[in-house]
């Protein structure tokens, strides 16, 4: 069935589109953090790499100083620069290599030379004092600033006081534009987000797919469990991966299988309980209108009065099963332990069927050597255990066929078998005989009284009981039910078993057994 995939639901958003937003949401962080911690390290390794050249081109334009400057005025201890080509060509050349003006400052912070091209640090003019106090104090001085004016904006700042002796002769100082920095990252941080939009397009469209893709199966599931919701128990959900979600999809398969299943079961049981009861109300009805009409003239009323109350009977049975099967649904079913002859529960349970064995010419197997076996349940129940599948097999056995019984004793468990000849169960249904409601004779021309719950309750009481019971058959030739129940108490002794042996034996069946009592 093709589902027709909505990407919303009534208005409301869907997983789909929660799971893409949040991965969005995760991804841009994770990429503004990224950016972040990037740029920051970039700009740190920038910086400091700027700061590691101006720092060795000041240290180089320092040592100029012994070779240029002279001392003008011995009193004031004031020097001058010996200006020549080869200081303005060695200026020029650390100037072009950092990208700023290099110049030289004296002691009050008057610019007394420059490089030639200088457009900012001019002779004469005069930087910030704080700045050639700090130079002086710490040795070396780095910031960005714009010296007191010197610059219309903020340059990077490097200056190194030079010493003749002990004696301060001047502060030299090297500067750059901060556009350099801006320009770098800059042109980090569009290589960056380039990149970033491409990594990020690509990584939202596969989640996008993938997630789509993932959340498919349960919107196939939501349609499936909306098409159960009105009945329609025939959807089915396709998935091929062993994910979880594949293993949701098995599971809701089964329990689809499971609600198609008790679907069709409910509807069996409510055509079988219509007919159950349509039939012997209607002929319980029929026959008592009949006698009170004097339609029916009062020499034959006992002949109907006994269809009557065999219908009744019916009613009864049926009432009685469905009490029964409500108690185990709800647990309420208690058991009632006791040590009790099983064959005893055996014969007083076949004796029942005497006219219809009888009637069917059955002969009857596996009662002629069998001594008592005592086993630990609840009586009543056993016996109806035994006498379900006792009808069972009288019902379903052909004419002039047999019913065979096996009991093996064993020191911690009794175990029985039912065998009966026949047309035996089909082997598609061997795996269904047990469910509640169902039937086998589904056309009724053999089981045209049984509701299907009789095999259940067999199940589900041995299964109380703590024992298991298996079927098996072979077309056309026979069908066997196995079962066995734990033991509790310690086995019966030997003595004991003997004389329950000739008990049993002494007793008089009112029909046919096996050759040896022949």
């Amino acid at each position: 069935m093709k589902l027709k995939i909505k990407f919303k639901l009534n208005g409301q958003s869907t997983l789909f589109h929660k799971y893409l937003a949040i991965s969005f949401v995760i991804i841009l962080l994770s990429f503004l953090i990224l950016g972040f911690i990037l740029m920051s390290v970039l700009t740190k390794y920038w910086t400091n790499n700027k700061m590691e050249t101006m720092s060795k081109n000041t240290s180089s334009l320092a040592s100029l100083c012994t070779r240029y400057i002279r001392l003008q005025d011995s009193i004031k201890q004031d020097y001058f620069f010996d200006e020549s080509i080869a200081l303005q060509d060695i200026m020029e050349t650390i100037s072009s290599n950092i990208g700023g003006e290099v110049f030289f400052v004296n002691a009050n912070g008057k610019i007394i030379v420059a490089n030639s091209n200088a457009v900012y640090a001019t002779e004469g003019k005069f930087i910030d004092y704080e700045v050639v106090k700090k130079t002086i104090l710490n040795n070396k001085y780095y910031d960005e600033t714009d010296l007191g004016g010197v610059f219309k904006q903020n340059h990077y700042i490097y200056g190194q006081p030079v010493y003749i002796g002990n004696q301060l002769v001047c502060i030299a100082f090297t500067t750059a534009d901060t556009s350099e920095y801006y320009q770098f990252t800059s042109l980090m941080l569009n290589i960056f987000l380039v990149s970033a939009l491409i990594t990020f397009a690509v990584a939202i469209i596969a989640i996008g797919i993938y997630t789509y893709y993932m959340v498919k199966p349960l919107r196939q599931i939501a349609f499936a469990a909306h098409k159960f919701g009105q009945g329609d128990f025939s959807t089915r959900v396709k998935v091929k991966s062993r994910d979880e979600i594949g293993q949701l999809a098995d599971e809701f398969n089964n329990m689809a299988e499971s609600l198609c299943s008790s679907e069709n079961i409910r509807r069996s049981f409510i055509a079988n309980v219509s007919h159950e009861l349509k039939t012997p109300m209607t002929t319980i009805a029929g026959f008592i209108d009949g006698i009170l009409d004097g339609t029916i003239p009062p020499e034959k009323q006992n002949y109907y009065l006994k269809i009557v109350s065999d219908e009744v009977r019916r009613l009864s049975r049926l009432v009685r099963s469905m009490l029964d099967l409500s108690k185990i649904d709800n647990g309420e079913l208690k058991l009632n332990y006791q040590n009790f002859d099983f064959v005893s529960t055996l014969i007083s349970a076949l004796v029942t069927f005497e006219a219809e064995i009888e009637r069917k010419n059955i002969e009857i197997r596996g009662l002629e050597d069998m001594q008592s076996v005592y086993i630990d349940g609840d009586a009543d129940l056993i016996h109806q255990v035994v006498y379900n599948l006792i009808e069972n097999a009288v019902k379903f056995v052909n004419e002039n066929g047999y019913i065979q019984f096996i009991i093996n004793d064993l020191p911690d468990k009794t175990e029985f078998a039912i065998i009966n000849s026949g047309h035996g169960i089909d082997k598609n249904d061997l795996g269904l005989v047990f469910d509640k409601f169902y039937k086998t004779d589904k056309s009724r021309s053999i089981d045209k009284k049984g509701m299907g719950l009789g095999l259940y309750l067999v199940k589900t009481i041995i299964g109380l009981h703590g024992g298991k019971i298996t079927v098996s058959s072979e077309i056309n030739k026979y069908c066997r039910f196995d079962f066995y129940i734990p033991r509790k108490t310690p086995k019966k002794s030997r003595h004991e078993n003997k004389a329950s042996k000739l008990e049993n034996k002494n007793a008089k069946l009112p029909f046919k057994k096996g050759d040896s009592e022949k």
